[in-house]
């Protein structure tokens, strides 16, 4: 078996979930390495395929009784939990797949680090804070029931963080195809702050790279990696990027967040308890495991391909009517404001 470089065989691997933004690219990579790779979901996505090599196991994982009749005796190297979300959840699969598997890895979120963070760049050994999301401090509760389990009894559990991890079909703004539409009916856009806060967006087949070597690797049982690209940018160029690919301009109006959170408290929420926070990332503790690991796409490629995935079909252009009437409000409110030099809120 080769964990580090381009080929891992003899490996057994269970993926609970499997075609989501982050996992589809998983799974592909997974059979291309020679794992043998099974999928456990409730077949309900038909978005992203599973890749033919790949076994499916019909099931849902909230559903105990189902997936036990799916797994039958089988027995895994590693088990990924893409989609645990609660202590709940994350408890109820430790008791599945406890005596099934070598390796069980929880997919948790980069947004479970201290925010606003004391320093940059984020390490591994940042502390987990965020008391703005629950999403995140779910996610921080559902670490902490796996650190216990390891410390107490052995329960080999690995811990990922990913942070903003896309694929073609996600536009990393609220709203989605919302905001570039807007850019190309020439409307304003809404962009947090003063835009300048610093962001890292993360192609999901880079994520793979990271991920698939961790996979049965001794050396990630009990421990906790961040796996995310090495290329920063500020919001502003995030939003210039894609109306570049998408052949027009961004017309910005910066919008404080606490402002954006008063008009919608779910938009807010992601902003305050993530994305209004400068997230700078070191890779080098994935790397001490996966030596060769680079991400490679840049997100001028990765708009590129958002663009053209979204205009080969008009039904996947969708536009999200009421957030659309909130960013007219919002622009309406703060356009005036935004004709001088943006001061110092970042946020």
């Amino acid at each position: 078996m080769t964990t580090g470089g381009s080929t891992i065989s003899a490996l057994k691997v269970l993926y609970v979930g499997g075609s989501g933004i982050i996992s589809s690219a998983c799974s592909q990579l997974a059979v291309e390495r020679g794992i043998e790779l099974t999928v456990l979901n409730r077949g309900t996505t038909t978005r992203r395929p599973l890749p033919a090599e790949a076994t499916v196991l019909r099931a849902d994982i909230r559903d105990p009784d189902s997936v036990r009749a799916a797994l039958g005796a089988r027995e895994f190297d590693a088990v990924v939990d893409w989609i645990g979300f609660t202590p709940g959840q994350v408890r109820t699969s430790m008791e599945l797949f406890r005596d099934r598997t070598g390796q069980y890895v929880f997919i948790s979120s980069a947004s479970a680090y201290q925010t606003p963070p004391a320093r940059l760049p984020i390490v591994e050994s940042t502390p987990l804070r965020n008391p703005f999301w629950q999403y995140s401090r779910d996610k921080i509760a559902c670490e902490d029931l796996l650190v216990r389990a390891y410390r107490d009894e052995g329960f080999p559990a690995t811990i990922v963080r990913p942070s903003h991890t896309y694929d073609r079909t996600l536009v990393p703004f609220d709203g989605g195809w919302t905001v570039l539409d807007r850019m190309r009916r020439g409307r304003e856009i809404v962009v947090h702050g003063d835009g300048t806060s610093l962001w890292t967006l993360t192609h999901h087949t880079d994520f793979a790279r990271g991920l698939v070597p961790l996979l049965g690797h001794p050396g990630a049982v009990g421990d906790v990696f961040h796996i995310t690209s090495d290329e920063v940018l500020t919001w502003n160029q995030i939003a210039e990027t894609l109306a570049a690919a998408a052949g027009t301009s961004a017309r910005i109006v910066h919008v404080p967040s606490d402002a954006i959170a008063a008009a919608d408290p779910n938009w807010g929420a992601a902003l305050l308890g993530d994305k209004a926070h400068s997230m700078v990332f070191d890779n080098s503790k994935l790397r001490g495991l996966v030596p060769d690991y680079v991400a490679t796409v840049p997100f001028a490629h990765g708009a590129r391909e958002m663009v053209d995935w979204h205009d080969a079909d008009p039904a996947r252009r969708r536009v999200d009517a009421r957030l659309d009437a909130v960013m007219d409000r919002l622009v309406e409110a703060y356009r005036a404001r935004d004709l001088v030099p943006a001061g110092g809120d970042a946020g």
